[in-house]
């Protein structure tokens, strides 16, 4: 007689109660979440007459070279640490605190170059601080 030879059933894994949870987990999550939209900010932008003429504080118009050099008012600035360049914007507001300050940074300038004219701003007091744009000419 020939007996053949069983071979142990092989372990199983068994996914339905994997999938039950799942879903379960998925149906929470569907009508915990809310969809209401994110709050947004009120701003009130300030409407613009071209008619009257704008009234413009002081202006301190400081360039940054492509290598690190500074210009503060078609001046330039001796050396180029954070010290000397404060002691400029210091003197070329002439302690107003409502000074405008124009950054025209080159496009190839290092990122801290410019870091360091924001820092010798804050130093100086002045808070009013913008930066010069190129126009592209392509209309927008």
């Amino acid at each position: 007689m020939r007996f053949s030879r069983r071979r142990p059933d092989e372990p199983e894994i068994n996914l339905i109660p994997f999938i039950d949870v799942l879903l379960v987990i998925l149906i929470f999550l569907m009508l915990s979440t809310s969809y209401s939209r994110f709050t947004e900010l009120q701003i009130n932008l300030p409407a613009a007459d071209a008619e009257r003429l704008r009234e413009r504080p002081q202006e301190v118009v400081v360039a940054v070279a492509a290598d690190g050099r500074y210009v503060v008012n078609k001046k330039p600035v001796d050396g180029r640490s954070v010290e000397l360049l404060t002691a400029e914007l210091a003197a070329a507001a002439n302690n107003r605190p409502d000074t405008m300050v124009i950054i025209s940074a080159d496009a190839m300038a290092a990122h801290q170059s410019v870091v360091n004219v924001l820092d010798a701003a804050r130093r100086a007091g002045l808070a009013r601080l913008t930066f010069a744009a190129q126009n592209t000419g392509n209309g927008r």
